[in-house]
């Protein structure tokens, strides 16, 4: 049996997935599987995301063992499995929590399968429990930017179907589906906990034509319905209006109607690109206020542009409708905060500097303008910064330095900043 050489070093934080839930899991090509160990040191200048003058300032360490396995058993299927452990030690114990440590999980699915060559199938499913915002999220606004104690949940699966009948024209069937649990239960109207506010199912299906217009551009026809169910049945507001005095996380239930044109498009085999715009239709069916309900806009943009040898950049932007963990009951409007309008932009540059050494530079931004509520049309602005430097001593170590950056601008009066660095070593095989 093939053993796993384990070196001591320090170990890193590692849990922002401004680093991939899954990295260092893809296995060589010459063998199905691959595992390794990472161990990191770690400082961090404000663990509880607070934004007082006494920042919870932590140093620790990490151990990560990761495994990862690759099926081909011919062209048409793929398929790729991933777990990566992760063991956080503090120098005391976190504000908020009993224990000096926290633990966390992510297994990872992926499976494509051609039929023929114009039926195919893809499914994915990526099930995690960790702390960090950024880790439990399931696309790429935040529904939270604090961290939470605790054994928080969230699963994301997808299914999709592709048949193109004719050279000209094809369809996609999709279904996504993501799920939330947090740790943090029994709340209040005065107090709502994280379960009370960000417990929930979102259901999500959508139905695109697709039509070639040219052989490097396929224009999209497309509708998606989207339903999102609140699961934690608890108090998390109060309002003034007699219909709805004390307001239950089911009271933010909506359903969502989408309807949106856009192209895939193929600049070169490096450099590709989709585009989406649309509209929406909202309706908070379990809020007899009704306040929320109406039309808005919808876009994503992304482009993938790999500029060279094992380098690659990507830029995206998304406008839609998400949850917020901000309930702001009114007392004298009678409504309260159902959700936020959230623009994201994110870009990403991998980049081989030598053939050992490797560094990334990752970033997002996110504007979220609150619906509803005594915050009703208040912002809040995000900015996530991620570095990392990677070199590869031998074919089976490495070591990494990194920096993790994180503000947050409210005027809803929850500002802060947050510092995070890194390094480590990893052994794998």
């Amino acid at each position: 049996m093939n053993k796993i050489v384990a070196s001591l070093g320090l170990v890193a934080l590692g849990a922002s997935s401004l680093q991939a839930a899954v990295e260092g899991l893809t296995p060589s090509m010459t063998k199905p599987w691959s595992a390794s160990v990472t161990l990191r040191g770690f400082y961090d200048d404000n663990l509880n995301s607070s934004g007082s003058s006494s920042r919870p300032e932590v140093f620790g360490f990490e151990v990560s063992p990761a495994v990862g396995f690759e099926w081909a058993p011919a062209q048409t299927t793929h398929l790729r499995l991933g777990y990566i452990y992760s063991f956080k030690y503090y120098d005391h114990t976190p504000v908020g929590q009993s224990d000096r440590f926290d633990q966390t999980h992510s297994f990872t699915l992926a499976l494509e399968h051609a039929f023929s060559e114009r039926h195919q199938l893809v499914v994915g499913d990526s099930f995690v429990i960790g702390q960090e915002p950024d880790f439990l999220r399931a696309g790429n606004s935040m529904a939270t930017f604090q961290r939470l104690s605790g054994n928080n949940i969230r699963n994301y699966g997808s299914i999709a179907l592709k048949e193109q009948f004719t050279r000209l024209f094809g369809i996609e069937v999709g279904y996504n589906n993501a799920f939330y649990d947090y740790a943090q239960k029994d709340g209040s109207a005065a107090a709502p906990s994280a379960s009370g506010t960000l417990d929930r199912i979102e259901h999500t299906l959508h139905l695109d034509t697709r039509w070639v217009l040219q052989p490097e551009t396929v224009g999209i026809f497309g509708y998606q319905f989207r339903w999102t169910d609140y699961t934690a049945n608890e108090e998390i507001a109060f309002t003034s209006d007699p219909r709805l005095p004390v307001v239950h996380s089911e009271n933010r239930n909506y359903r969502e109607h989408y309807a949106y044109v856009g192209a895939d498009h193929t600049f070169r085999p490096d450099l590709t690109a989709s585009l989406r715009v649309g509209a929406r239709f909202i309706d908070f069916y379990n809020d007899p206020t009704g306040s929320g309900n109406g039309w808005g806009p919808y876009a994503m943009l992304s482009v993938i542009w790999t500029y060279a040898t094992e380098s690659r950049f990507e830029l995206g932007v998304t406008h839609d409708i998400n949850s917020t963990d901000v309930t702001g009951g009114d007392a004298n409007g009678g409504n309260f905060t159902a959700s936020q309008e959230t623009t994201v932009v994110y870009a990403s540059v991998n980049h081989r500097i030598t053939p050992k050494l490797r560094g990334s530079i990752v970033g997002q931004f996110q504007n979220g303008t609150f619906k509803g509520g005594t915050d009703n049309g208040s912002s809040e602005r995000d900015y996530l910064v991620g570095l990392n430097l990677n070199y590869q001593f031998t074919a089976h170590l490495s070591s990494e330095i990194g920096y993790n950056y994180d503000k947050l601008d409210s005027e809803i009066g929850r500002s802060f900043d947050r510092n995070r660095v890194y390094i480590g070593v990893t052994a794998g095989y």
